[in-house]
């Protein structure tokens, strides 16, 4: 079974074009699952064993996870994992199981992201260049990383992927290699080039076209949680909401740009999303902020002043 899941991840990373992370994710999805199997089975299965496995035994590994109090959308996700898996199993083994294609996945409440009040964001300038006073390098840094996540919608991944060939003679446009290895291009305003110009000229290393464009305080690539801790020690100096993170830079922007008339179509091509409903949910945030304007603020509202 282990020859299975090894090839399986080698699929995901060699053909699939999945990032070490979430391949590791869908490794700790199977495992978890072989591993209920292996108790319900009453011992360690073969692959061949797994077109054995009916809806019950599916019904009985989402109420275990339930009952070891894994959220819905972990279990989502596993489901999820553990059908790559089978069909994995079904093109390279000629192991076929339909039970499993027969199981719903759990349900999974889709929280609205929030935007982060423009102000906030120009805030976070000033903190930065009063905390990081004695180290004028990271300074630059960290805002040139706030202001590409914010000024262009990249996720966390995406900007740190970015190398220094990538941004050479200063393009319009940015080639972006997002989930799946999809590309996608996203224009850069002036005011992010601004930013990554001024960090450029004072880094003290990784300056050749290959390395990475952010790098850490010892001089190696910069990582994801790098940058969540730089957007997290913000959030605690200038007192923010929790929903302050890297992601709600990103959110920002996309609803910034709903705002001022982009069509979905556009957006989803800009955020790199490969559903529109996904690209949708920004259309329940704008129209929730406009209800809460309305209701506070219009005077034929009831709660107007």
């Amino acid at each position: 079974m282990d020859n299975a899941v090894a090839e399986f991840l080698e699929y995901l990373s060699g053909v699939k074009n999945y990032s070490p992370h979430t391949a590791t994710a869908y490794e700790i999805d199977v495992r978890d699952f072989l591993n209920f199997y292996t108790q319900y089975n009453g011992g360690a299965p073969f692959p061949s064993d797994l077109s054995r496995a009916d809806t019950i035994c599916f019904r009985a590994f989402l109420a275990d996870r339930q009952k070891r109090g894994l959220s819905p959308k972990s279990t989502a996700r596993a489901l999820s994992s553990l059908r790559g898996f089978y069909k994995f199993l079904a093109k390279n083994y000629d192991i076929k199981n339909d039970a499993i294609t027969l199981i719903a996945s759990p349900k999974v409440p889709r929280k609205l992201s929030k935007a982060i009040d423009p102000i906030d964001v120009e805030n976070m300038r000033d903190a930065i260049r009063e905390t990081q006073s004695g180290a004028p390098w990271i300074a630059a840094r960290d805002w040139s990383l706030v202001v590409l996540l914010f000024g262009c919608g990249l996720r966390i991944s995406e900007a740190l992927s970015l190398r220094n060939r990538d941004i050479a003679a200063r393009p319009d446009i940015l080639r972006i290699w997002g989930k799946g290895g999809k590309e996608r291009l996203v224009p850069v305003l002036p005011a992010v080039w601004g930013a990554i110009e001024k960090y450029v000229a004072v880094r003290p290393f990784g300056n050749m076209p290959d390395d990475e464009l952010f790098r850490s305080v010892r001089g190696l690539p910069m990582s994801p949680r790098m940058a969540e801790k730089v957007v997290e020690s913000l959030r605690h100096y200038l007192q923010l909401p929790d929903y302050v993170t890297p992601h709600a830079l990103r959110h920002t922007f996309a609803t910034a740009l709903l705002s001022d008339g982009a069509d979905l179509r556009s957006l989803q091509e800009l955020l790199g999303h490969s559903s529109l409903s996904t690209t949708q949910l920004y259309t329940r945030v704008n129209m929730a902020e406009i209800s809460s304007i309305y209701a506070h603020a219009h005077p034929r509202s009831d709660n107007a002043d």
